[in-house]
């Protein structure tokens, strides 16, 4: 499918020299002689080599269309987590460095969704958000909360994250899986 540049977004596959690449980051520049451009920096699908960019507003990018199917992790065995078709039941087994940073988050009996291009699977995609446990909290600096301020945490998974100075040790919180972020304290 054809996109103009102007028509790029952030997480977009696009191809680009013959290879799939993801956009990481977009800056829209306006200079005062010339015309206007973008500047994305992409990063390689197969390998992750990372590329810097310029295409003019009006250029013309392939988009890339994904296939997507949902699975269910049934186990993970070493750095291979082996995944359920929920309507097929066929089952495949997918190395770490396929699933990228988001192993850290996968668990059992989770349904994500499994992407594939021509054949070939690209990564997967978690849920939206998930309730996990803050195993560590910083301590709270008296006068601190007037402001909204925000305090390093550890997650049952080992990730960091910044939490309200309202949160502690124990407590359910909702994390968004796209970005890392706290979202709110899980009801």
């Amino acid at each position: 499918m054809k996109i103009t540049a102007n028509g790029l977004r952030i997480g977009n596959l696009i191809e680009h020299n013959g290879k799939l690449w993801r956009v990481c980051k977009l800056q829209h520049v306006k200079p005062g002689k010339g015309g206007a451009y973008i500047q994305a920096e992409l990063k390689e699908i197969k390998n992750g080599t990372k590329l810097s960019e310029r295409f003019r507003s009006d250029e013309t990018l392939e988009k890339v269309r994904l296939d997507e199917e949902e699975y269910q992790l049934l186990y993970k065995e070493g750095d291979s987590y082996t995944f359920m078709n929920i309507s097929s039941f066929n089952q495949i087994s997918l190395d770490k460095e396929v699933i990228g940073d988001s192993s850290c988050f996968l668990q059992d009996n989770m349904i994500v969704k499994i992407t594939s291009y021509e054949g070939e699977i690209i990564g997967i995609i978690l849920p939206e958000s998930l309730v996990m446990e803050v195993i560590e909290a910083d301590a709270v600096v008296k006068g601190q909360t007037a402001t909204s301020s925000y305090k390093p945490a550890v997650l049952e998974n080992g990730v960091k994250i910044l939490v309200p100075s309202h949160i502690e040790a124990g407590t359910k919180i909702v994390v968004n899986t796209s970005d890392i972020s706290y979202v709110e304290k899980a009801k």
